[in-house]
């Protein structure tokens, strides 16, 4: 009989074609196809129990065969919310139930609108733009004072787009919808044709618009003479010639304007529509021409449209006067304008001798109210209240109206020095320069207070809206949601119609060819990726670099191994500093949008793989991304041809890159993930290689169970409650019978005595390890009844065994 050493070291030389001789078995290869082609159909817990084949497949595979039966206990198992440490299958003792509840994803459904990190992107995106919007301004003020200077011609200025729409965006031109024509003649025309249109203009809307008052005072004339003769037939004789004389007076009126009127009728009706057609188009004219008319003055073109030699296209005075209008168009006030502000409240208040002239002036008292706090409701009439009270008089209005406000009331009337009649005593001024500076410090720090707060409502109110989106359509329906969105990635002035928008977002972006592709702006594909929206407009999984269960357990199994070993105050140490790490990867991982991206982050390389078990010192990045571009389902592939691929199919199938490093993701609800039918598979193949090598020797089965767990053992307590672990231990260094009814405490610490946990981590130990057992096996095992096939399948005459019984009753009351 060939001895248990040679037996496993033949199998263990080369594990991966010891797999595939197992997987190339008829009946394994039929069983994992059937599991392949029939998991994607299942929705339910009650689809998947009831496929006797597909449970059965998932059981074996993570070594619960003997518990198929118990299908009540597995649906509890399988409907466990595993990120809450009390459900179910995080309190049984034995790990099997949570790893086998983590391979599936019942309890929860991926399908979301965005993920937190999505969100907190985009809402980032929004404050980012606020926050710099002041120095786009300011960019785009310098480009056009020096572009400018360069313009020799009126045709130059409309075809610099970033010019024309500046000063569109200033004068309030539709930068989409307008007349090149009409607008190269408004900026050459003689300032008096373009006052003479607007005046003819003005004089047939006035003219229009007094027939449409007549056509109106006509119909209700009519309709009180009607009114007024029911009355006249119903009353008292004493009443009727007061009712008569209006009856008379509206026929005078009515017959007034037969004179200037068609008949009521057909000819009346299209004469009024035709009308008010006109004066809408009026109305549209002249405040068009009220903005060329300012167009032309701000600008220097002669008639031929040429700029006159030794001139330039726009005056350095016109230029700053631009410049300001600029900065107060934007729709929130940056700190520009607000130094704008600042500069001319400074420069005007030496002048003001009233508060009549003070509260006159809107820029003023806007500027005084926002300085001291008070709500943007305040009229004029508060401040001019506020500044002439008495404050010596308890009745005056600053002292008795302030209510919540009457601190600042107060500061408020300290900051000017102005008498109850409103004037300035002899020789003083409004302020001094000390109360100047107190003025001028408040606004600048209350200049944005009302905008902040805004925004801070929008994106209260976009975090609660998105949580109830249902499909694109809950999306581009909702003008309050829309209107954040395109805001936050620059669009809000777009032409984008919801149909426009719905197109945007359910492109395919792995497809060149689709819409948000074919835009070819990258603002559109940045809108795409902050959502996951399917083709049909339906929502889809989260387009990640890892699922939300990986992205957890990545993380987790990071701290784990980083906290395994030392003292207690080391481990306590090690996790603390880990579960920093672990945070970061949770919220950059879920940034990342391709594997070069994961890549080129070593950071988040190296929690990956230290997780795994993997130092990550001497694993290169090319290696790497051969690992990762492999295809797991080709024997010839790399990562399933490579010595150490065995190592990395549990990493690669945690991610959702494809074989050219871009993400794609399964349906949304998907039962099982890549990494959860990756690893079903593959447990599924060492469960059947341990259990046919087992009928054999049972010791060839301990060993290569033994090397398979090895990674999860931490203390000598993971030995103990695993029977065939212990026996392997107990093997190697021929522990004493009589040790295995000691206290739980004494054998683990004699266990402790005969090794160091920490070696069964390091490969070449751990196969120290197993060449003594196996070697020292045969030696004791020389019986026909096989101890070791006995501890593995549980005893004969089937069913689950006193032991198993024992550890499924056993619910954590914490962490081992």
């Amino acid at each position: 009989m060939v001895s248990t050493y040679l037996n496993y070291s033949r199998i263990t030389s080369d594990l991966r074609t010891s797999l595939d001789r197992v997987a190339d078995r008829p009946l394994v290869a039929r069983e994992a196809q059937y599991y392949k082609e029939n998991i994607g159909n299942v929705k339910t817990v009650d689809d998947f129990l009831d496929d006797y084949r597909l449970y059965s497949y998932a059981m074996k595979a993570h070594g619960l065969e003997d518990m198929t039966y118990a299908k009540a206990f597995m649906r509890k198992v399988l409907e466990s919310d595993l990120k809450d440490t009390d459900s179910f299958a995080n309190r049984l003792t034995d790990e099997r139930y949570r790893n086998f509840a983590e391979a599936f994803s019942f309890s929860t459904s991926s399908a979301a609108a965005q993920t937190t990190a999505q969100q907190d992107a985009l809402i980032g995106l929004y404050n980012e733009r606020v926050a710099n919007l002041d120095t786009v301004l300011k960019g785009d003020n310098a480009y056009f004072n020096a572009a400018m200077d360069l313009v020799t011609n009126v045709d130059q200025f409309l075809g610099n787009e970033r010019l024309r729409s500046y000063a569109f965006g200033i004068f309030g031109i539709d930068a989409r919808n307008y007349s090149y024509d009409q607008v190269r003649y408004a900026l050459t025309a003689e300032p008096a044709d373009l006052a003479n249109s607007q005046t003819t203009a003005q004089t047939r809307l006035t003219e229009a618009t007094k027939t449409l008052t007549d056509f109106d005072t006509r119909a209700t004339a009519m309709k009180d003479i009607a009114t007024l003769t029911a009355q006249l037939a119903e009353a008292p004789a004493a009443d009727k010639p007061g009712i008569q004389a209006q009856i008379d007076a509206k026929n005078a009126i009515v017959a007034d304007l037969n004179t200037k009127l068609p008949p009521v009728g057909n000819e009346s009706t299209a004469l009024m529509n035709q009308l008010s057609t006109e004066v809408n188009m009026l109305n549209r004219q002249i405040s068009m021409l009220d903005a060329y008319r300012q167009l032309n003055g701000a600008f220097n073109f002669e008639a031929d449209g040429s700029v006159a030699a030794g001139s330039k296209a726009i005056t350095d005075e016109k230029k700053k006067m631009l410049n300001e209008a600029y900065i107060f168009s934007s729709p929130r006030l940056t700190p520009s304008g607000a130094i704008l502000n600042r500069d001319y409240f400074e420069q005007k208040i030496g002048s003001i001798t009233t508060v009549a002239e003070l509260v006159a002036d809107p820029r003023i008292a806007d500027y005084v109210r926002t300085a001291f706090g008070l709500p943007t409701t305040t009229v004029s009439a508060t401040i001019e209240n506020i500044l002439t009270s008495d404050i010596n008089d308890p009745n005056s209005y600053v002292n008795k109206f302030g209510g919540e406000y009457n601190k600042a009331y107060k500061a408020l009337h300290a900051a000017f020095n102005f008498q109850p009649d409103g004037t300035l005593p002899a020789g003083a001024k409004a302020q001094t320069a000390e109360q100047t500076n107190t003025t001028t410090s408040g606004y600048m720090v209350h200049y944005n207070d009302a905008d902040d707060a805004e925004d801070e409502g929008k994106i209260s109110r976009y975090k609660l809206l998105i949580k109830t989106m249902s499909n694109v359509d809950s999306l581009v329906g909702n003008s309050e949601l829309r209107s954040f969105v395109l805001s936050a990635f620059g669009l809000e002035n777009e032409d984008l119609t919801p149909r426009k928008l719905k197109q945007i977002l359910t492109s395919d972006l792995n497809n060149p060819t689709s819409y948000a592709n074919s835009l070819r702006d990258e603002r559109y594909i940045k809108l795409v990726k902050a959502f996951n929206f399917n083709a049909d407009g339906t929502l889809g999984s989260p387009k990640l670099a890892q699922n939300e269960a990986d992205i957890v357990n990545t993380a987790k199994a990071y701290i784990v191994e980083k906290s395994r070993f030392g003292t207690e105050d080391e481990k306590k140490t090690a996790k603390a500093k880990a579960e920093g790490e672990s945070k970061y990867y949770t919220t950059q991982i879920q940034k990342i949008e391709t594997l070069d991206d994961f890549l080129k982050d070593k950071r988040l390389v190296d929690i990956v793989l230290i997780g795994a078990g993997i130092d990550p010192e001497g694993v290169k990045t090319d290696y790497l991304k051969q690992m990762f571009t492999s295809d797991l389902n080709d024997r010839k592939s790399f990562i399933n041809t490579d010595p150490n691929g065995l190592k990395y199919r549990e990493i690669v199938s945690a991610f959702n890159f494809d074989k050219d490093g871009k993400i794609v993701t399964g349906e949304a609800g998907q039962i099982q993930t890549r990494r959860g039918l990756t690893m079903t598979f593959d447990l599924y193949l060492n469960q059947t290689l341990e259990e046919s090598e087992g009928e054999d020797n049972a010791g060839v089965r301990l060993a290569l169970y033994f090397k398979r767990k090895a990674p999860e053992i931490t203390t000598p307590y993971d030995l103990l409650a695993d029977n065939a672990l212990m026996q392997v231990v107990r093997t190697a260094y021929s522990m004493p019978e009589g040790l295995a009814s000691a206290k739980i405490e004494m054998q683990a610490a004699y266990i402790e005595r005969l090794m160091d946990i920490k070696d069964l981590q390091d490969p070449e130990e751990l196969e120290k390890l197993l060449k003594r057992f196996t070697a020292l096996y045969d030696v004791e095992n020389n019986t026909d009844v096989n101890p070791g096939l006995a501890i593995l399948t549980g005893g004969s005459g089937g069913g689950i065994s006193a032991d198993a019984l024992f550890s499924l009753a056993q619910l954590r009351a914490g962490g081992r």
